[in-house]
């Protein structure tokens, strides 16, 4: 009796701890891919569902970020396949196919997307973490993807796709320049007997007037990296002082980022002194900084997988000479300009050759040259070298169409600059804006400060 009670016992222990196990995995598996803040599941269907209906009736396949190659540069997903996933591990794979109306003898097709997940690699996980393939029962719950497959199904998948109607192969959507998209399509051309592969069109374009838009959940995302960001700048403003190194700041810049729930900086953080305050993408950061010079801080973090971008130009004495602040008056007279053009649908940004004459950038550049001259006396707005704005979101230059204006909904920067090699002071002052459903611009960085007597007096606050 007491044998069979004690076996009873070491059964149900054992059961509990598998159960237990089982749990703990679910956990793993959960925490991996949303370690990041990530929107529901319902989000990443609905941009699934709209980027079907731009396909023509045709098929989508989208591929992971493989794991990087060297050991010091963490892993980032790939940023269309984030947009339409929010899946944050490698070597997966998306398909999805636009319904289709009957034609002929071929039946009508409904939607159906399908993520194709890599066997996993039981060594490599000792160093990358447990990895979730199609084999858990959960897959679909934990992607948020109608139905999970292992990847070796994918040219299955697509190869019967073709059997059941031969145009479904010149209705492919992919990367054509990737790699794993060229060997997919070749492979099932070569299964189906075809002379030739067929093109493939870039769903990319497709993804960008999607990604153009921003969702509550997106906008929620960038207010938090532009709030780390604006900590960072904060931190930077302090620790500005002649004898500093660049380094030390940029370091301080990314230390703050951390500290403030970023996953990483969202470019190579700028901080450029004296002379290099006028190279646009100085990144070096390895002068000393002097005391009479003004440098350059253009930084800022990625929270979740969405980015900010924020400039700031500091004296590094503390104090702005007569002409620096000359100077810097001007730029933020220049961008104040543009934020009062603006109006949604018709201002268009990123235009260094001012083709539009509503432009921002036209804007900002008249501003210039109407208040403000070199040292020959020419106008200022010869040393404007770069575009007022561009798109910000995933990237931190999102992929946009600068022919067409920037509507309702979107987010980007507005960033005038004056960069005069000659007398050492290079100026830009940059924030991210957004355009609401009124049209109406609201600032996302500007509780950092800009105004030239507000920036000297942050700098000297303890």
């Amino acid at each position: 009796m007491e044998k069979t009670s004690y076996t009873l016992h070491w059964l149900v222990m054992k059961s509990s701890c598998r159960t237990l196990v089982s749990l703990l995995l679910v956990l793993v598996f959960v925490t991996a891919a949303h370690a990041l803040d990530r929107q529901s599941n319902a989000d990443y269907h609905a941009r699934r569902m709209a980027l079907a209906g731009k396909l023509n009736g045709g098929v989508a396949v989208l591929f992971a970020a493989e794991e990087p190659l060297l050991d010091f540069m963490p892993y980032r997903q790939d940023s269309d396949f984030y947009y339409l996933t929010g899946w944050n591990e490698p070597g997966a794979a998306l398909l999805i196919e636009a319904p289709l109306a009957a034609q002929g003898p071929h039946p009508a097709r409904a939607y159906r997307e399908i993520m194709f997940l890599p066997t996993r690699n039981l060594h490599m996980e000792l160093y990358t973490g447990r990895k979730l393939d199609a084999a858990a029962s959960d897959a679909p719950q934990v992607t948020g993807v109608d139905e999970v497959k292992p990847m070796s199904e994918l040219a299955v998948t697509l190869n019967q796709l073709a059997a059941e109607n031969r145009a479904a192969m010149y209705r492919i959507w992919s990367e054509p320049d990737v790699e794993q998209a060229k060997s997919l399509v070749a492979w099932t051309a070569a299964t189906l007997g075809m002379e030739s592969t067929p093109p493939v069109s870039d769903v990319r374009a497709q993804v960008a007037q999607l990604r153009a838009i921003k969702d509550a959940g997106e906008l929620t995302l960038l207010h938090k990296a532009s709030d780390a960001s604006i900590q960072a700048q904060f931190a930077m403003m302090k620790s500005i002082h002649p004898g500093q190194k660049e380094r030390t700041v940029a370091g301080t810049i990314i230390e703050k980022l951390m500290e403030n729930g970023c996953e990483r900086p969202s470019y190579a953080p700028i901080v450029g002194s004296g002379e290099k305050s006028t190279e646009l993408h100085y990144a070096d950061n390895s002068q000393t900084m002097q005391d009479g010079d003004v440098v350059v801080v253009d930084a800022a973090g990625e929270y979740s997988m969405y980015a900010s971008d924020i400039t700031r130009t500091v004296p590094v004495s503390g104090h702005f000479t007569a002409r620096q602040r000359e100077i810097y008056d001007i730029v933020l007279g220049a961008q104040k300009a543009a934020m009062d053009a603006f109006v949604a649908g018709k201002s268009h940004i990123n235009d260094p050759q001012h083709k539009y004459p509503d432009s921002l950038d036209t804007i900002a550049w008249n501003y210039m040259n109407a208040h403000g001259k070199d040292l020959h006396g020419a106008p200022l707005g010869r040393y404007f070298i770069h575009g007022i704005g561009h798109s910000v979101g995933i990237d931190v230059h999102d992929p946009y169409d600068y022919s067409q204006p920037i509507q309702k909904g979107m987010v980007f920067t507005i960033e005038p600059g004056i960069y005069i090699p000659e007398e050492k002071i290079g100026v830009r002052i940059e924030d991210v804006f957004y355009a609401d459903q009124n049209g109406k611009l609201k600032c996302l960085t500007c509780a950092l400060p800009k105004e030239a007597d507000a920036v000297e007096a942050e700098m000297h606050r303890k």
